[in-house]
């Protein structure tokens, strides 16, 4: 019985093997042939896998499909009005989601949701026209639960022609490629080139996947299958092998701003490039007016004191295959590995126990501010709102002086 029971276990193990082997060679990915997809990599790495794929990098951007769009379609919150003639209404058709636009009650314009971008602070939107990708003027915030204007849209009237380009999704996506005009094409004046504007959908990689982050995967699929005894990680990246620049670079990529000179596509960078090759800064580090909280939080980090002891990274606080944390504690034990045995004033203990101020450092010491280079509209509102997130540079605030 127990010979039967081993041979059939050795039977479905071997079926598993070739179906998983098989499945990477005949995947075709986008990217080119040494990539081999994130699924490929679920058979080794199961528990890495299943987080990054509920988090918010894997969900960077996604086919706008039931279940992938954020935001309400069936109930008094799912209408934008601009003023008493005009309204845009987001309205679920079969399993088509759209933002109809209405001047004194009759349709006018309807525009489909096609991709979105973000899930875990908000969520905009984008619909195609001419291969392009041009933004949806409402979008979803969930620190509101309801639809604003999306970042930088005028509430008095809607407007659907700004293009989403290629570099946009360089931070959202792991691939979109440009579509090449040749001199066999319609338009002879083209010499045979990547057209920037002109997005080919076919080469879309929704989300930062683990191929991003770690490089081409397909030789390291197709050896250890075949070797499934090794167990030292063979032609991938490593995080654990990259020194503390390395893996800077690899997250400030995407998270230390938008603002320098671009010299190469950021789609180009593997794990382990110098960054410098990719942007050439135009601010220097110490220039804290004009760092923001939205997508900057290298440099803001750079600054702090903890940052140069040479010691902080951004995987010291964050595990990169999943979001982070909500539980303020666990960011504290991190403080305090660090900064044993400090004491608080007692200014500071009138705020809060002593106990609850050391299970609570990011509260005081990364407090939430208001991002410059985000703001929206609620519907018939002129106010502008503030989207919050929380500062990455950690320090002592002026309303929380010890």
């Amino acid at each position: 019985m127990k010979k039967a029971v081993f041979r059939l276990t050795l039977a479905l193990w071997a079926i598993l093997f070739v179906s998983c082997n098989t499945k990477s060679e005949e995947y075709i990915d986008p990217r080119g042939t040494d990539y081999a997809g994130s699924e490929s990599c679920i058979q080794c790495h199961k528990v890495q896998s299943e987080m990054a794929f509920k988090s918010s990098h894997f969900k960077a951007t996604a086919p706008a499909i039931l279940g992938n769009v954020s935001g309400d379609f069936d109930s008094k919150n799912h209408t934008f009005i601009y003023d008493k003639d005009t309204k845009l209404v987001m309205e679920k058709e079969g399993d088509s989601l759209y933002q109809v636009l209405y001047k004194n009650g009759k349709e006018t314009a309807r525009y489909k949701f096609e991709i979105v971008f973000g899930t875990k602070h908000a969520q905009t939107s984008v619909y195609w026209k001419n291969n392009n990708t041009y933004e949806l003027p409402v979008s979803f915030y969930h620190s509101i639960n309801n639809w604003a204007t999306s970042p930088g849209f005028p509430a008095e009237k809607p407007y659907f022609d700004r293009m989403v380009v290629k570099d946009c999704y360089s931070c959202h996506s792991s691939n979109i490629s440009s579509k090449t005009v040749d001199q066999s094409s319609a338009d002879r004046n083209f010499m045979s080139m990547e057209v920037e504007d002109i997005i080919n959908k076919k080469t879309i990689v929704y989300g930062i996947d683990c191929e991003r982050c770690h490089g081409p995967a397909k030789k390291h699929v197709e050896f250890h299958l075949k070797n499934p005894n090794v167990k030292v990680a063979y032609s991938i990246t490593s995080f654990k092998t990259l020194n503390r620049q390395q893996k800077l670079d690899a997250c400030a990529l995407c998270h230390a701003g938008n603002d320098g000179m671009k010299l190469k596509s950021r789609f180009e960078f593997k794990p382990g490039d110098n960054l410098s090759e990719y942007f050439r800064e135009t601010k220097s580090i110490t220039d804290t007016a004009n760092f923001d909280v939205h997508g900057n939080q290298y440099r803001l980090m750079a600054q702090s004191k903890c940052f140069n002891s040479q010691k902080m990274d951004c995987i010291t606080c964050h595990n990169p295959h999943e979001n982070a944390s909500k539980n303020m504690a666990s960011y504290s034990k991190i403080c305090m590995s660090c900064h044993q045995g400090l004491k608080h004033n007692e200014t500071t203990l009138k705020t809060m126990p002593e106990k609850l101020l050391a299970s609570n450092c990011v509260e005081c010491h990364m407090p939430k501010k208001a991002s410059g280079a985000i703001k929206f509209q609620l519907s018939n509102s002129k106010q502008l709102s503030e989207y919050i997130l929380r500062t990455h540079k950690i320090g002592i605030y002026p309303t929380n002086k010890k």
